[in-house]
Parts: C-alpha cells; structure tokens; sequence
C-alpha cells in the first residue's frame, strides 16, 4: 500500500509539472512598454507620499515602517521591467524611478528627516525656488504662498485656511517623531522654524487678509503652534550631542544611486580643492592682466543700481541671442526682469548681493535657472516623467551645476569682452562654491562641525566677501547637511556638464561636423531637468557615466 501511494504522488506530481509547463497556460511576462513604465511612474508617486491623515502627513514611526516595508516590492517591481531595445530617451526614464526609489530607501535607512531634521517640518513657502522643487527635504503637505493671488478668491482662501489648519496638528506629531540626536540640524533648524513665524505673522499685512476672520485666526493659531514648536526644539537642544553628517560611505552610495553622480567622496573633496585653487590662480592672473583698467565700482543709490540692472540684462539677452549661445525664447526676458534685484546698501549686502551691485552679469548667467523653470511652465516636456520635478532633488547635478557652468562658459564665450574686470567677479564666485563644497563634505564625514564648514567658506573665499553678512553662510551649511551633494554639486555639475561639451564636441570633430554652441545647449534644454549623467548617455551615445554611478 506504501509503495502504491508513493507511486501515485509521483504520477500526480508528473501531470502536474506537465500541466505547469503547458504551452496553453499562460505564462507572467515582464513588463516591456515605456507607456506601462510612464503608468508605474504616477502609481509610485502616490505610494511615495505619505498617508494623510486629515491633511496632515503621517511620519509616524508605524506609518514610515509600513511604508519602507513596501517599497522593496516597489523597487522589485521596476527591476522587472524589460528595457531591451528602448530608445536610449525611454531607457533613462527608467532610471529616474530607480533614482527616485532609491532616495526613498536612503530616506529611511539614513537621512531619516522626519526624525533628524527640525527644518524638514517647515510648513510655509514664501518664494519659488529658482530649481524645480525646493532645495533640500520637504515634507509632503508644504503651504506653497508665492502660488496664491492676493486678494484671495472665495476658493482659494478655503484652500489656504485648510492648508494653515494642519498646522497646529502636524506640528503636535513632530513633538514625538523628532526624537534624532544630530546636534547641528537640531540647533540650525530651530532658526527655519522662528523664520515661519515671521512669515506667518507678514501674512497678515498681505491685501484684504483681515477682511477674514477664519483666515486670520488659522494664521494665528499656526502662529501659535509654530512658536510652541520652535520652544520646543530650544528645550530639547541642550540635549543634543551627536554627529550630523551621513559618513563618506553613504555619502557616495546617496551620489552614485540616487544623483547619479559617479564621483565618490573623496573625488569630490580632489575636484572642489582643484576647482578652488584654480579660481583662485586665475582670479590673482586676471588682477593682474587688468592692473592698468581702472577698477569695478558698486552702484551707491537705487537709480545707479536700476540702470545697472537694466544694461546688464540687456546685454545678456543679446549676447545669447546675437552671438548664438542659446536659442533666446520669448518667455526668457520676462523670466529674467523678474529677478533683476534691487539697491541694497552696503553695509547690508551678502556675497551675492555685493557682485550684484558691481556687474549683475555674473549672476544673471547663473539665473540660467529661471530660463529653465519657464520652459517647464511654458513648454512642458514630451515626458510625463520629467514634466515634474524630481524627487530628493536629484536634478542638482544638472540645473545648479548648468548654472555654474555657464557664468564661466558665457565668459569664455565673450560676453565681457566690454568689460575684462567683470571677468574678476566670475573667479570669485567659482571659489566661493568650491570652498563652501569642500566645507560641506567635511562636515558630512563628521570631520568638521557646521561652523568649521563654514569657516573654509568663509576663509578661502576672496575679498572676504562672505565675512560681511553670516546670514547666508548658515543658510547655506545648513541647507547642504541637510541635503547631502547640494553643496558640491554646483562644482561637480559643472564638471560633468563640460564633460558633456568636451565628448559631444570630439564626436562632432570625428564625424566632420561642426560642433554649434546653440545646438549644444538647445539640446541640453531639450532633454530636461535630469541628472547631467544622463544628459550625457542622450547626447553621445555613452552609458559610461551611469555605469560608473550604478554598478556596485
């Protein structure tokens, strides 16, 4: 009987596996379009927010596990995908999901903002920021006010007073889920928050705002709960003793998978101390080739500095439209005279503001950004992929390090052949990055604290032009631990965007074709707001940059 039964578990088991290999069954098959790809792409979007909860987001320490748990399958599910014979286009939207799911993943393993970082419970948005999405981690239900007309209509004051009413219960939760040990966040955040309250309380100045009482006493219970908030974390400060830096390991790992980067850190710290000592040589051969001109010298009322700016934007569009930089479209004037600035005293001006004030060029070259946003405003890209702002940031490499670039590269290309000494103004800014870089990846290897960082951005940038208002240097160490690569990647991405031109070009010389600087940056504009790796994959033909970010 034994043998019986066995032998008929065996015949069964045989049916079975015949049935199981049977050419009619249907069999799984991995997924193989770009449009089912563009489908994955908004399903992950919304799985990659968190849950809400009457308007609030959930960082609880449940709802992130919950969340972390899942994204494995997420992440299996992307890898399932059968790229095989896409368009090399199609091909790198692929890897902006895996970019982006990564980030998720280094959110929770690392980063762990809603935990670390007080600044990441900031609520209220003021301005744009000049890149995509704001720079460094924000939670999911920010209050965007530069998006409101005021006065408001009846449905977006609604809007605007839901928005504030989340507040004080959002910032209940971020009482218990703040529970990190990372010094230099804790302190440096409490700033962010005092500034909302600021804000909150400028709010109601804005037109018609005190005409109504539900929006006026959700501005103030905000207020409220900011300024408990922000008691708070003044408290729990004194008890805050660790490291806020992420390490150089994962420092790499964060550039190669998640910018895409294919630098480790320490090719960072060799580039920036590179890049500094390079500003610095040809600013002094600069000083010394124009020792004869007479010197720069700053607007010193408001009508001097209004037809500086106005000459100097001028002098910019021209440049790019007549000497063929960059196809010059209709929205690019009014993306710029939007940001021309105003007169500042001088006892008031950061290092931006005092180059400003001398020749506004420099700086104009580099708000190269506002072209970018009012493409994406106007001229919305093919794909539904890069219409949107990446997540994690993961756009620094290409739009802060494009707008680097070309403040040197429109420089080369002859735009102050009028003025040789502006040329002094590009050097200093380029040193100013790289020192304030260099700083940011010391500080991320806990070798140095966020002062000390901020101290070689103070120390090696030239004219001590960032020892005259400390405003912007604790804005800008902050924002760079908080947001690791942000504060390298104007110099990195500069470095791969002429890695870019340099292997674009040699192909160009190779097929007999003339290499055309209009061509070279409409087709950069045209490929997107993606990391500059993958600018280069589209435009020459060469993976190698992903390769190098990716492989383990």
């Amino acid at each position: 009987m034994k043998n019986s039964r066995i032998s008929s578990e065996i015949l069964l088991s045989v049916i079975l596996l015949i049935q199981c290999s049977s050419p009619d069954k249907p069999v799984a098959e991995k997924p193989a379009t770009y449009d089912q790809l563009v489908a994955f792409f908004r399903e992950w979007r919304e799985f990659q927010k968190p849950v809400m909860v009457n308007g609030v987001p959930d960082y609880t320490v449940a709802a992130m596990k919950k969340q972390y748990a899942e994204l494995k399958k997420w992440q299996q599910k992307l890898h399932a995908f059968d790229t095989a014979g896409w368009p090399v286009k199609h091909q790198a939207d692929w890897y902006l999901l895996y970019a982006e799911m990564n980030g998720l993943d280094f959110d929770h393993r690392v980063l762990r903002p809603w935990e670390r970082d007080p600044a990441y419970y900031k609520t209220l948005w003021m301005e744009r920021s000049d890149v995509p999405a704001h720079e460094g981690p924000t939670h999911a239900a920010s209050i965007e006010l530069w998006m409101y007309t005021f006065p408001l209509t009846p449905e977006s004051k609604t809007k605007l007073v839901s928005e504030l009413n989340s507040i004080p219960p959002f910032y209940n939760q971020a009482k218990i889920n703040l529970t990190g040990n990372a010094r230099d966040l804790w302190v440096a955040g409490i700033r962010d928050i005092k500034t909302q309250q600021a804000d909150l309380a400028r709010l109601l100045d804005y037109p018609d705002v005190k005409l109504h009482d539900d929006l006026v006493d959700a501005i103030h219970e905000a207020m409220n709960a900011t300024a408990e908030l922000a008691g708070w974390l003044e408290k729990e400060s004194a008890s805050k003793t660790g490291p806020s830096g992420i390490g150089k390991e994962n420092y790499t790992w964060y550039q190669h998978h998640v910018h895409l980067v294919p630098l480790t850190w320490e090719d960072e710290v060799m580039l920036l101390k590179r890049e500094l000592a390079r500003a610095w040589t040809a600013l002094k051969l600069e000083e010394h080739q124009n020792r004869n001109l007479p010197e720069l010298k700053a607007a010193d009322t408001p009508e001097a500095f209004h037809a500086l700016a106005e000459r100097s934007a001028k002098s910019l569009l021209n440049f790019l439209d007549k000497d063929e930089i960059v196809t010059v479209k209709d929205y690019f004037e009014p993306a710029l005279r939007a940001h021309l600035g105003r007169f500042v005293p001088a006892e008031k001006r950061n290092f931006f503001i005092i180059g400003m004030h001398i020749d506004p060029r420099p700086l104009y070259s580099h708000f190269y950004h506002w072209f970018e946003l009012a493409r994406m405003d106007n001229e919305p890209h093919e794909s539904e992929i890069r219409r949107v702002p990446l997540l994690y940031n993961i756009f620094d490499s290409r739009n802060e390090g494009t707008a680097t670039a070309v403040e040197e590269m429109f420089m080369q290309a002859g735009l102050y052949n009028d003025d040789p000494r502006v040329r002094e103004i590009v050097y200093i800014m380029i040193a100013q990055r790289a020192a304030r870089g260099l700083g940011s990846l010391y500080a991320h290897a806990n070798e140095m604290t966020m002062e000390e960082a901020g101290g070689i951005h103070s120390e090696y940038t030239p004219r001590g032009w960032m020892k005259t208002e400390k405003e912007l240097l604790i804005f800008e160490q902050h924002l760079y631990l908080r947001q690791p690569g942000y504060g390298t990647s104007y110099i990195t991405g500069k470095y791969l965007l002429e890695e870019v031109m340099a292997e674009y070009a040699r192909r160009k010389e190779k097929q007999n074709e003339a290499f055309q600087v209009k061509e070279f940056f409409d087709q950069v504009n045209a490929i997107g707001c993606i990391p500059t790796s993958l600018v280069y994959w589209e435009m020459t033909g060469n993976k190698s940059m992903v390769n190098e970010a990716t492989t383990e």
